[in-house]
């Protein structure tokens, strides 16, 4: 069965007040592979493989989540390409419903080498609910579209210069 996520995502124009109220994850990610997206991750004390399928439209794609015991995770982390990827990702409810479904923002917080971006992302249960999401003021520009937001980009590209994505 395919599982399809869908997702924007947008520069930060104003990061929330009090963001410790909320929900958060600390997030450690590596990439073992590009084309297609081959990733793992640490989830506070969950571990994740991650296969994100090819998109020709940057807003969906087949994505499956597959549980790693720590001692996976850390047999496969010293194999990754590029940099890992650290971030608190913050897990804020907004006030907006799609199709039923209440929409959070997923806000990652970046720690160095990528410090000080912030990106937040939103997934959404179908690509129309993606089309017609107004986001809220303190969402920036949007940067679904643009390839250097992609986390697999960042870790593996070492052109991406995070200071100037802001």
């Amino acid at each position: 069965m395919d599982n399809m996520e869908i997702e924007k995502k947008w520069r930060v124009a104003a990061v929330p007040a009090d963001l410790d109220a909320y929900e958060s994850i600390d997030m450690e990610q590596a990439y073992l592979n590009e084309h297609p997206t081959v990733r793992i991750r640490r989830e506070n004390d969950r571990y994740f493989l991650t296969y994100k399928g090819m998109s020709d439209n940057d807003v969906s794609h087949t994505e499956y989540n597959l549980p790693l015991t720590p001692e996976a995770f850390g047999h496969m982390l010293p194999k990754h390409d590029g940099r890992i990827i650290k971030k608190k990702r913050y897990i804020i409810p907004l006030d907006i419903e799609a199709e039923g479904v209440p929409l959070k923002a997923e806000l990652d917080v970046f720690d160095e080498p990528f410090k000080p971006l912030i990106i937040v992302e939103v997934e959404f249960p179908s690509l129309t609910a993606a089309e017609t999401f107004i986001p809220p003021e303190w969402f920036g520009e949007e940067v679904t579209h643009d390839r250097r937001f992609k986390n697999a980009v960042i870790a593996i590209d070492p052109s991406i210069d995070p200071s100037e994505m802001l």
